[in-house]
């Protein structure tokens, strides 16, 4: 009879695209990842993985095998899920992406408190600002901030974000205020490269437009973004619940060029096809009960504990 450990395995394998990650996502030596492929297929009498020096791809076998297999693991984790609800409490592995800034700054004194709650519950969490694939990269889920572009997820609101034209008061000393949106085109900016554009996407009067503008740096972190507008740089267009106490303090000065961001969420995704389990569910509650409505980080406050 097959393992579920092995079957386990086999799924992160080909999931993941290498026996490395997939013994990084298991918390396992990389030994026992590939005997574990190796016993599987033993026991199956195929070959389910072809092994190069540069690559790893699945054999036809192995195609036809994932499919079951990783329906059987999915059905495996939500029936110790469904277990785990029943007796109220949260167990077992929890994998999340989520953006750099954000994670560091409002999801970590949110999940803390949370974590604490629920001490069996193994939580994985993966900042990158990249935009990663939840289904093919092993992740429950994703939060992002912006619009959601993936129709493979499903998504729920965490709460709504609003974005600034942001610089510093020696900046603006020393190149003007900018009125409108001509204005706009005759500054310096600090855009965000994860985006793929070097321009900003605003709403006018009229409909949406975009202002492209001189170039002062293109970064991939929201962090460095804030602090290049600090440090005097350029104007940067930046979310609230980075720039919300910079603004309080009078370091940083809201620009009002007659024309507002495009309006964008912080949201949490899964897999299509995947029930959310009562582990999400409560991340998701979590995050959203700590940042409040309005976000805390407009409302001039701290998150909820």
């Amino acid at each position: 009879m097959l393992k579920l450990e092995g079957v386990a395995s086999f799924v992160a394998i080909a999931e993941s695209g290498s026996i490395s990650e997939a013994a990084r996502r298991l918390q396992l030596s990389k030994s026992v990842v590939s005997e574990r492929l190796a016993d599987i297929e033993r026991q199956l009498g195929t070959t389910l993985v072809h092994r190069t020096t540069r690559k790893l791809s699945l054999t036809e076998d192995g195609l036809a095998f994932l499919a079951r297999a990783a329906r059987i693991m999915r059905e495996v984790e939500e029936a110790t899920s469904d277990m785990a609800e029943r007796r109220g409490s949260l167990t077992g592995p929890l994998r999340i992406s989520a953006p750099v800034t954000f994670g560091r700054m409002h999801l970590g004194p949110a999940l803390y408190p949370f974590l604490a709650r629920h001490p069996k519950l193994e939580l994985t969490l993966d900042l990158d600002d990249r935009r990663v694939d939840a289904a093919a990269e092993g992740y429950d889920a994703v939060v992002r901030h912006g619009a959601l572009e993936d129709s493979r997820l499903v998504a729920w609101q965490l709460a709504p974000s609003r974005r600034v034209l942001v610089a510093s008061p020696a900046y603006l000393a020393r190149q003007g205020t900018p009125r409108a949106i001509e204005d706009l085109q005759q500054h310096r900016g600090i855009f965000y490269v994860n985006r793929g554009v070097a321009d900003w996407r605003l709403a006018g009067p009229d409909g949406a437009l975009s202002v492209r503008t001189h170039v002062a740096l293109r970064v991939n972190n929201g962090d460095m973004m804030h602090d290049a507008a600090l440090a005097g740089l350029g104007i940067a267009l930046l979310p609230t619940f980075i720039v919300g106490a910079s603004i309080r303090s009078g370091a940083l000065q809201v620009i009002d060029a007659g024309v507002q961001a495009v309006a964008e969420s912080i949201y949490v995704a899964h897999p299509e096809g995947q029930r959310a389990s009562a582990k999400l569910r409560a991340f998701a509650q979590c995050i959203r009960e700590a940042i409040g409505d309005p976000p805390y980080w407009d409302a001039g406050g701290r998150p909820a504990e």
